[in-house]
This record gives structure tokens, sequence and C-alpha cells, in this order.
């Protein structure tokens, strides 16, 4: 007996300059293919999960992104607000053509000043990654000790009965930046 499988086509992302100029801003309606297509990329790879355009149309009030001097995104990060002392970070994603150029933090560093501006003292994360984020001032933590409502998604989650995540939280030091 054949085992069905069903095939995605790999995600093919547009050729990016290394080192090129980019500016991080909030991101428009205009932006949702692009930040689509790269929060994929990752999600192939195990590494993220994917977000639906129409997640991502819902959510675009949330998202940032860096855009590079050629006119292409390559990196997206959203500051997805939980609670009044809560919020997430979510979407982090850095085209691979830019990889270890600093960008990912940068994508962090702007949604941490997002948070102090709107008075959030803390932000955390799921995260594989947890050398990145304590890079950052985070540390790990329990699912325990985060609030029910972060795990208002997770019941949707392909893979809730075996999630690898790991959560971390920074507390935020009021009108610092970076940390």
């Amino acid at each position: 007996m054949l085992e069905a499988r069903i095939e995605l086509p790999t995600v093919s992302l547009p050729e990016v300059r290394r080192q090129a100029g980019v500016e991080l801003r909030k991101a428009r309606l205009s932006d949702v293919d692009a930040i689509y297509w790269l929060i994929r990329y990752w999600a192939e790879k195990g590494l993220m999960l994917v977000r639906s355009h129409s997640h991502l149309y819902e959510n675009i009030r949330d998202f940032q992104v860096l855009e590079d001097e050629d006119g292409q995104i390559v990196g997206t990060v959203a500051l997805h607000v939980l609670w009044r002392d809560l919020a997430e970070i979510r979407g982090l994603a850095v085209h691979p053509n830019r990889q270890g150029e600093g960008l990912g933090r940068w994508l962090v560093l702007g949604a941490e000043r997002e948070a102090r501006d709107l008075g959030l003292p803390r932000v955390f994360a799921w995260t594989l990654q947890v050398g990145f984020f304590r890079s950052l001032g985070y540390q790990v933590t329990t699912r325990e000790a985060l609030p029910p409502k972060v795990w208002s998604e997770c019941n949707a989650c392909p893979f809730y009965e075996n999630c690898r995540e790991i959560a971390v939280i920074k507390h935020l030091s009021p009108g610092a930046f970076g940390g």
C-alpha cells in the first residue's frame, strides 16, 4: 500500500544583496506577500510556524519589516500585545542571504522599543533559537510561568502535542533601548 503524501513546493525567495542598506519600518499591506514567503521559507525548514495570508492581513499592525535599499523585504518581526503587561515577539525572520549581519537583533530591539513606547513591562517569545534570545537579555522560563492567555493559539498549532519551542522572557527597563 502506498502512503499518500502532500508535497509543498519549495519556497524560492528573491535574491538580495548582502550588506545593502536597510530601513526598519512598520509593515504595510503591500508587504504581506513578502512577509508570507519569508516566514514560509523558515517554516518549511521546521524553524517557525507558517502564517496564512489571512492571519498576516488581520495582524499587519503588529509587524515591522526591514526593507533594503533595493526595495526588498529582508526581515520581519511582530509585537503581539496579549495583555496590559505582556506582549509576544513573533514572526521573526531574516532572509537567508542576510543572516549573520545583526538584522535579527535589530528587529527584536525594534519590537522591544515599540513595547516600551506602549508601556509594556515584559515581552516573551517561543523559540528554537534560545542562544540568540539569551544574547539579547532574555531568560528561559517555564510554560507554566506564563499566563494562560499565551496559550490562546496553541490548540490550533499542528505541533501542539510535540512542541519543541522554548519560552523566553525579558523584563524591559523603561526608556532603555537594547538593554
